[in-house]
């Protein structure tokens, strides 16, 4: 059987709209090359794997994602859950696009296209979370809480800008998380503002939140950022900002495969920009998971 459709599934309501202004554009380049594109709006909840379930691998040469990570993120879960075992392509077309830049890719629609309809891969681990999988970041406490509450037209409008002004608005009203972390590498009690379990480098829009972060080296970036003065949190953001926060004494960082993070109280969870699971958190990595199209082939897994 034939290889011939793409399955595109987009966000029109993701980043600035360049992907829904150049629909028909793509599905002409598409087509050009004997590919024919299966378009799903999502515009409900459900609607992708709905799509899945009597989806035939064997008619599809790949799946492309267009929007931002939690438009990546409900594909790679209806994708893992269904058993649909096809390279997948990303537009990115969102606020941060976080796992888009870890590769490079570019966010203009023509080289879009052109990565999208070559076949240059890389394998990604995927991170799980209970029964939830995520391919940038599993994240907890004060940084959720900034993300949920950012109006979503703001952050269509000012993009990255609009988290820095909203985690400067909600400083006065941090409050520490007491949390119990078990892992290999590390585990104690500890009172936390908040944690990221990282897959890429990137978060929020922060580039360099992870700096040694690899998506295919079997291994999750946790860090933890622990209860502190007040005082002490603008110059550790700065530190998040400019990639050293590593250094800062108020930071705790290690890797490992996987991890267990429990707490007596509420603690609202976000992985890759969608509300994430409720505690305990059973998280974990899995190794060289799907494969990416990308501007050069890389399936060798080194550094990219």
């Amino acid at each position: 059987m034939k290889k011939n459709k793409v399955l595109l599934f987009y966000n029109p309501n993701a980043g600035n709209g360049l992907f829904k202004n150049n629909l028909d554009l793509i599905i002409e380049k598409f087509q050009k090359k004997r590919l024919f594109v299966v378009p799903v709006r999502a515009d409900r909840k459900g609607i992708l794997n709905e799509v899945l379930k009597d989806l035939n691998p064997k008619e599809y040469k790949k799946i492309i994602a267009a929007g931002g990570d939690g438009t990546i993120n409900i594909v790679v879960n209806a994708m893992l859950n269904h058993k649909i075992d096809l390279p997948l392509a990303i537009f990115p077309s969102g606020t941060a696009n976080d796992f888009a830049y870890y590769f490079d890719l570019p966010h203009d629609i023509e080289s879009m296209m052109r990565i999208a309809l070559d076949e240059n891969y890389t394998y990604t681990d995927i991170g799980k979370v209970n029964d939830k999988y995520f391919i940038n970041v599993a994240a907890m406490g004060f940084l959720v809480d900034v993300s949920q509450k950012t109006d979503p037209n703001v952050k269509n409008t000012l993009g990255v800008i609009s988290y820095y002004l909203k985690g400067v608005q909600e400083i006065p009203n941090i409050k520490p998380i007491p949390v119990k972390i078990t892992s290999d590498e590390y585990s104690s009690e500890d009172r936390i503002y908040f944690m990221l379990v990282m897959n890429g480098r990137s978060a929020g829009g922060f580039k360099r939140i992870a700096p040694k972060a690899e998506v295919n080296d079997g291994l999750l970036d946790v860090m933890l950022f622990k209860e502190m003065p007040i005082i002490e949190l603008p110059p550790l953001l700065f530190n998040v900002m400019t990639g050293q926060h590593h250094e800062n004494k108020n930071v705790v960082f290690f890797q490992t495969k996987k991890l267990r993070v429990e707490s007596d109280q509420f603690v609202s969870t976000d992985v890759d920009g969608e509300k994430g699971a409720e505690f305990p958190l059973d998280i974990q990595i899995l190794p060289k998971k799907l494969k990416i199209n990308t501007l050069y082939n890389n399936m060798e897994g080194s550094r990219w």
